[in-house]
């Protein structure tokens, strides 16, 4: 099986097994490596204390060979050596047999010691040999040895960290596993949980752990998330209930319409069936337009970017619609913001569309240039359009941005309005880095739309 397939259980105990078992080698290696250099420091003293035993009989004339049995705890292998080179005497194992090393101490130093590998030994291998000095009519030297140590020391040390080492590991992987286990049970009540949420219960929730961990986070976001989805899924479905409904009300006074003059297609006046279907069909083409334009929002769809002037775009668009109301221009020249020219356009359309249906005589369309802010470090373009209708109360002023929104028989269908004007503008403003809000005003409604300056003219894409 694949790592990558494994449980985050598995995995963690894996892990944590292998960091457990290579930190647990390091250190007993590092263990024996010291004891190794204690003992063998011990055994040297050893070694040279047999020595000095035997030199000691040398100083005082009371050699013989071969050598004297010495203390049980104190058995070594040793060798005299006479000024000429000649061994003289040396322990029962070592009779007639060559010199066990061939260095001697030097300086004022009357002991060396070294690790001799040679065949002279009894029990073959290698050896620490002591080398000490007498004076005694000449410098006679004597040979201590005694078998180098395995590095383990002893063999018991290697077995109790090996087994130590493996009990330990399992220890430690047993608890990282149940650990992680417990930690991820909250996860796995969030999963559980996840899996029976469906589009017809989306009122349910996960489970928040009481500790306030990153699972706890965790489960915070998600029903978050769940809040967001719920709250988008209700738009959707109002969205297509009121657009279902909107779409009905055109399509019914068409077809009611056609089947009266089918009934009495003699007495119908074609020129006045045109007339009266007329408006249901261009109520029907402004819906399907609008929805259309809302759908290609909030795909995304990146759109052409240039230089806009703003005095500009406002006049053309007063020129290529019949207004019904006074207009009131206070435009400044050169007010200048990059976007899709057409957007914008329509942004500026549906605002005074919306101020000329609502207004009792006059719209007032402002355009500006402000100081700008934190978020509008360049400055902004400010365009307001207000008109001297009713009004709007500020606790419904959020409300006519959404889509198929109307407030009251003041602005109902009679009226001209679907509903989606104001969210569309909203929308352009949006996609421009801007704002669309409503502001206070002595009388009527005041839309304020703010759009980053241009700084730097240029063509582009967002």
């Amino acid at each position: 099986m694949k790592l990558e397939n494994c449980s985050i259980r598995a995995r963690l105990a894996l892990f944590v097994s292998i960091a457990v078992s290579v930190l647990c080698i390091a250190f007993s290696i590092v263990l024996l490596f010291a004891l190794n250099k204690m003992a063998t420091q011990n055994l040297t003293k050893e070694v040279t204390a047999v020595g000095e035993l035997t030199a000691y009989g040398v100083d005082h004339g009371q050699l013989v060979n071969p050598l004297p049995p010495i203390p049980q705890n104190l058995i070594r292998p040793v060798q005299v050596v006479d000024p000429q080179g000649h061994v003289v005497a040396a322990t029962r194992d070592l009779q007639r047999r060559p010199l066990m090393a061939h260095f001697t101490p030097k300086g004022p130093r009357r002991v060396a010691s070294a690790v001799v590998c040679n065949s002279v030994f009894p029990s073959g291998g290698c050896h620490i040999v002591v080398a000490q000095q007498v004076y005694r009519n000449g410098d006679w030297t004597v040979y201590s040895a005694a078998p180098t140590l395995p590095f383990f020391v002893y063999p018991g040390m290697a077995a109790l960290l090996v087994t130590g080492t493996v009990l330990f590991t399992g220890a430690v992987a047993y608890g990282a596993r149940h650990t992680v286990a417990k930690s991820l049970k909250p996860v796995d009540a969030i999963r559980a949980q996840l899996d029976h949420i469906r589009s017809t219960n989306l009122g349910r929730r996960v489970p928040v752990p009481k500790v306030k961990d990153e699972i706890y986070r965790l489960a915070w976001s998600v029903n978050e998330t769940l809040d967001r989805l719920e709250h988008m899924l209700e738009q959707q479905r109002r969205f297509c209930a009121d657009a279902s409904h909107e779409l009905r009300t055109p399509i019914t006074a068409i077809r009611v319409q056609l089947e009266d003059a089918l009934r009495a297609a003699e007495d119908v006046d074609l020129s006045k069936l045109c007339d009266d279907v007329l408006p249901s069909v261009e109520r029907l083409q402004s819906i399907t337009a609008g929805l259309l334009t809302l759908t290609r929002f909030d795909a995304g769809a990146p759109y052409p970017r240039q230089p806009v002037d703003l005095a500009e775009l406002i006049g053309l668009e007063l020129k290529s619609h019949q207004v019904s109301r006074r207009v009131v221009l206070q435009l400044t020249p050169g007010v200048v913001v990059n976007g899709d020219r057409a957007q914008l356009r329509q942004l500026v359309c549906n605002l005074i569309q919306n101020a000329q249906r609502h207004a009792s005589s006059t719209v007032t369309v402002t355009l500006r240039c402000e100081d700008g802010d934190a978020r509008f470090a360049k400055g902004v373009a400010a365009l307001e359009v207000l008109d001297d209708g009713a009004g709007i109360a500020v606790d419904q002023r959020e409300t006519v941005f959404q889509r198929f929104t109307r407030l009251d028989s003041a602005r109902s269908r009679d009226a001209g309005g679907i509903g989606l004007g104001l969210p569309i503008a909203r929308l352009i403003a949006e996609r421009h880095e801007g704002t669309l809000t409503i502001r206070d005003s002595d009388r009527g409604a005041r839309f304020v739309v703010r759009l980053p300056l241009d700084p730097q003219p240029g063509d582009g894409q967002w």
